[in-house]
């Protein structure tokens, strides 16, 4: 698992591209792999978010789980997360996952991490 923060300042990010706009339609998500960090990416209702695709509980793929509104549920003992932020909403889990910062420029999709 990737225990790490994010940057405080934005200049502390690099952006990378991971899909154009098309390739992601409402209520998809794209899995993606960025400096070996396992992220997923989510459209909800034509906004893009992005976190850390390990679960804090036992580092299992939270991506594949059921999407609800703004939170993630870890599909193997049912952890909750929330896309905008990472955060924990409900045990097994008690630490929160990456939430990574997302642009679009043009039709790019972009992600910001750690440079």
């Amino acid at each position: 698992m990737f225990n790490y923060r994010l940057p405080d300042r934005a200049a502390d990010l690099e952006y990378v591209g991971v899909a154009q706009v098309s390739e992601l339609g409402n209520g998809q998500r794209l899995l993606v792999e960025i400096d070996g960090r396992p992220i997923v990416v989510f459209n909800v209702g034509g906004a893009y978010f992005a976190i850390g695709d390990e679960c804090s509980h036992d580092d299992g793929p939270v991506g594949e789980g059921e999407l609800e509104g703004f939170e993630i549920e870890c599909p193997r003992h049912g952890a909750r997360f929330d896309l905008r932020t990472g955060k924990v909403l409900c045990t097994p889990a008690v630490v929160d996952i990456p939430a990574y910062p997302v642009r679009v420029v043009g039709e790019e999709i972009q992600i910001g991490v750690p440079s």
